[in-house]
Formats: structure tokens, sequence, C-alpha cells
């Protein structure tokens, strides 16, 4: 444990406190300590007071930072968490949440729930990020996930979705949680559809939607992320593709695409891909050149040589429709977004953000 806070710390300062509050209060619940040092730790990693009351028998706690009792009700606005019995855990945080508050108070929820007897399946919180963005769960289920994390109906938000060891230098506002895909776990975020974009990568946002429809956009996003391409592209919104990615997030991972598969075949050569996106963002095969920064001739021969491999031109008609398909299917196939970096790696590329 601490090896891997060693590397968290370096990676992600704020995941490491994190990680550190659950290795505190796994301690705890291991030592049995009692309700009030419970609370005590809780006040002092979070920086304000922290509370917790019961109705059968009634008996209310708070402690200060400093590990000292005080006296009267907690205010009016606690970040509260509600446990079974009719008890309850709270952090008394002035002005915004800090980024660990949440994970501290169900930490505290969960330490105090096992003290109290109950089961740990009761007291945990619900994966409601997760029920919300699964199209497998009911749609009053979802609703009722939406309403519990305070996500109005008529509301537009989109789905962040980002890996575990992703970067991040500014963190968005709005409910998140790790939930599952196919392509392994993903830290996934619910944002306002025209909020300020969050310095994080790699990461790819989904189309705006409803909070109905926010497996669409959890979908697009894992589109989007495929679709992160290193130092050149590592932010992807769902958007900047139109209604491309969600026809490939709505798409079977093995549909079979002839067009897909020649093109694989070009790109073994070192200029295929520089040339194919050049293709797809000009108008002409001199902008072409231009782009790819080569000669109008050495860009022709390589269209030629396109168009006999993939067996149709990819500057006419619905030819270029074919190639931008084709690309992007290629792309999200050979897609290493999701493979965890070296420390090393992961430590230069942070060095280079900053």
């Amino acid at each position: 444990m601490q090896e891997l806070l060693g590397r968290i710390s370096a990676l992600d300062p704020e995941a490491s406190l994190g990680i550190r509050v659950i290795a505190c209060f796994d301690e705890l619940i291991i030592g049995n300590v009692n309700t009030r040092a419970l609370l005590s730790t809780a006040a002092s990693l979070a920086g304000c007071p922290a509370g917790y009351t019961q109705d059968h028998p009634e008996r209310t706690v708070r402690m200060d930072p400093r590990g000292r009792p005080l006296d009267g009700p907690p205010p009016d606005e606690v970040h509260v968490l509600d446990l079974p019995q009719s008890a309850r855990v709270w952090l008394e945080r002035v002005g915004e949440r800090q980024p660990n508050d949440t994970i501290i108070v169900e930490r505290l929820a969960l330490a105090v729930g096992i003290r109290l007897g109950l089961e740990r399946r009761d007291i945990e919180p619900r994966r409601d990020v997760g029920i919300l963005l699964d199209d497998r769960e009911l749609p009053e289920q979802r609703r009722k996930a939406a309403g519990r994390l305070n996500l109005p109906p008529v509301g537009r938000f989109r789905v962040l979705a980002a890996p575990l060891f992703a970067v991040w230098n500014t963190h968005p506002q709005g409910p998140g949680d790790v939930v599952s895909s196919d392509f392994g776990p993903i830290h996934a975020i619910v944002v306002a559809a025209d909020g300020d974009k969050v310095d994080v990568h790699p990461a790819g946002v989904g189309v705006a939607a409803e909070a109905d429809d926010l497996p669409r956009s959890y979908r697009s996003a894992l589109v989007a992320l495929r679709l992160c391409s290193g130092p050149d592209e590592p932010y992807v919104y769902a958007d900047d593709y139109g209604g491309l990615v969600e026809l490939l997030a709505d798409m079977p991972l093995d549909s079979p695409n002839p067009d897909a598969d020649r093109l694989a075949e070009v790109m073994t050569v070192p200029w295929a891909r520089p040339t194919v996106d050049a293709v797809l963002r000009a108008t002409t095969t001199r902008h072409a050149a231009r782009l790819e920064g080569v000669h109008h001739s050495t860009m022709q021969t390589r269209i030629e040589t396109l168009t006999q491999k993939l067996g149709f031109d990819p500057m006419d008609g619905y030819g270029r429709t074919r190639l931008g398909m084709a690309y992007l299917l290629w792309r999200l196939r050979t897609s290493r977004v999701m493979d965890l970096p070296t420390p090393a790696g992961q430590l230069q590329d942070i060095h280079a953000v900053r």
C-alpha cells in the first residue's frame, strides 16, 4: 500500500489523498476505535468539523479538526450521508466542497455503520452514476438515480470518460464514479453540457443529452476516449466528429468492415496515417500536400496508391466518407488509450504538461 501511495502521489496528489483516506479508515475499522475517534479523524482529514447523530438511542457527537468535542446542533448546510437505523454522518464544510470531501464522508459512514453492526452492503453508497449510465437499467431506475444525484430532468449534460490513470490538472463539478465498460474500468463524470473544458488527458466527452438519455452520451464518450491519439489529440469531444461517433457507438465491436480491413494493410506504411489525416481535412490534393508538408506530386502518388489499395478514390464523392469511417474504425481497433503507461512514462507526461 505504501509503495502504491508513493507512485500515485507522484501522479496525482488528490488521488493520493483519496487512497490515504481509505487506508486510514481501514486501519481504524480493524482497530475497532470508537465513534469519537472516527469523527476526529474525519475532521482532521477534511479540515472542518465532522458529526454523527442517531435517533435510537438519541445521540449526537460533533468533533473539530483538533479532536475536541463541539456543543450544540450542526449548521444548516452540511455534507451529509444517511445510514440505516436513522443515523447520519456529515462534514461541516464552509464554502465549496473540497475534492476529497465525498470519499471522507463515505468512509466515515462505512466505519460508523460497522460500529453500529450494520451490514456493509447496506451502508456503502449506491452506485447511482453506474445506474444512470447503464441502458440495461429500467428508465424509472435511472430517473431515481438521477434524482438522488440532484440532476434535473430538463437539464443538458455530457459524460466525461477517462482511464483511471488519466492526468487531471482540473477536476470538473458533477457526480462521478468508476464504472465498468467493455474496455476496462472507466472514471465517468456527468458534467454540464455547456460547462468549461476540463484539463485532463486522455479523456473523451460524449454528446449532450438529458438525464434520461445519458447512456447514449456515455457510449459516445467511450468512442471519443478511444479516439484519443497521444499528444496530437489527448482530449476528444464527440461533437468534433458529428454523428459519426454515435454511429460507431451503436456498432458491435466485432462488426466487419471491408474498407477498414483494407485500410489496416495500408497503415503499415509510415506515410499512411498522416496522409490519410491530411486527405480527410483537405479540399484538394494541393491542400492535402500543404497540410502534410510534401510536394503536390508526392501527395498525388500517395493518393493513387491509396486508391489502388482501397478499391475506391478517397477524393471523390462518397469515397471521402468511406475513407473517414474506415479511418475512425481503424483508430478504434488499434486504440491503446486504455493501456496502463509505465510510471516513468506517466511522470514524463506530467512534467511535460506542467
